[in-house]
């Protein structure tokens, strides 16, 4: 989307009685809302990947991951469900939700991800004990990212 139609669509919220407009172009979307000391607005683009001129070595935790699952084929991976920020605690310098030799049962509580300034908690699919924590605290997770082992 380009810089003028922003413009435009800015002013129009500012204009109007509108307090908020979201506009998708393609995979391209735009959310703009009115607060009381002017518009915001929030443009989301498409990830573009493009390869990097000389290969890197994946990450050890990627490579952890791997030899791991070839070890033991009776780990369970925890992923994420969405794109945010990881956070062990529910607040910081308050205690782990999980820590590693722990037993959780389905439904207890692992971790929090923050999306769009919403806490999302992150409930165990499975009943065993933690092994591993993959994502240091504070962290960006994509969707789909291993966060937990459970065995």
């Amino acid at each position: 989307m380009d810089l003028r139609k922003l413009k435009k669509l800015i002013s129009l919220v500012e204009e109007s009685g509108v307090a908020e407009i979201e506009i998708t172009e393609g995979e391209e979307k735009v959310r703009i809302s009115k607060s009381g000391s002017g518009v915001q607005s929030y443009v989301t683009t498409p990830t573009i990947m493009i390869p990097p001129e000389a290969p890197h070595p994946p990450s050890p935790t990627a490579i952890d991951l791997k030899e791991t699952q070839k070890v033991v084929p009776d780990k369970h991976l925890v992923k994420s469900p969405m794109v945010g920020t990881f956070y062990r605690t529910s607040a910081p310098g308050a205690v782990a939700f999980v820590e590693v030799g722990q037993t959780v049962k389905v439904g207890d509580i692992l971790c929090i991800i923050e999306a769009m300034k919403l806490l999302n908690e992150i409930e165990s699919d499975k009943n065993g004990t933690i092994e591993e924590v993959l994502i240091e605290n504070g962290q960006p997770v994509e969707y789909g990212e291993p966060l937990f082992t459970i065995v």
